[in-house]
């Protein structure tokens, strides 16, 4: 696989341990909350919002619809045009660690898909202005 550009990483549960230095929050759906690795550049924040995004969706979806969670990772990663600055798009991993087949766990994570709200907004486009 060749190098991901600006890539974040979240994660939760027994899939919480990183592989580099990170930064731990606290999170509504786990009481050890979440590591987050990754620079603090506009590239990387844009990145973590789509994975911290997909990460509480996980959690919520699967407490709503019954399905038990032990650990989520979710990574993040995409390019930009060096002369516009303008996003070459954002490409996303989730791994979870459950008890559930993988058939409902990936039915699950398209349902997560269509759900989360940042990979959905920035899908449809935001203005972004300064007032």
């Amino acid at each position: 696989m060749s190098e991901r550009q600006f890539e974040v990483v979240v994660a939760s549960g027994d899939l919480r341990a990183g592989s580099g230095p990170g930064i731990a929050w606290g999170h509504r759906w786990t009481p050890e909350g979440v590591l987050v690795e990754g620079d603090f550049t506009g590239a990387h924040l844009l990145h973590l919002a789509v994975a911290g995004c997909v990460l509480n969706d996980v959690h919520r979806e699967a407490e709503s619809l019954g399905i038990d969670i032990d650990g989520v990772r979710v990574a993040a990663w995409g390019g930009f045009d060096t002369e516009s600055w303008s996003s070459t798009g954002v490409e996303y991993h989730v791994d979870i660690s459950s008890a559930a087949e993988q058939k409902e766990l990936n039915r699950f994570l398209s349902h997560v898909d269509d759900v989360a709200e940042i990979p959905k907004a920035l899908r449809q486009g935001a203005e972004v202005r300064r007032v």
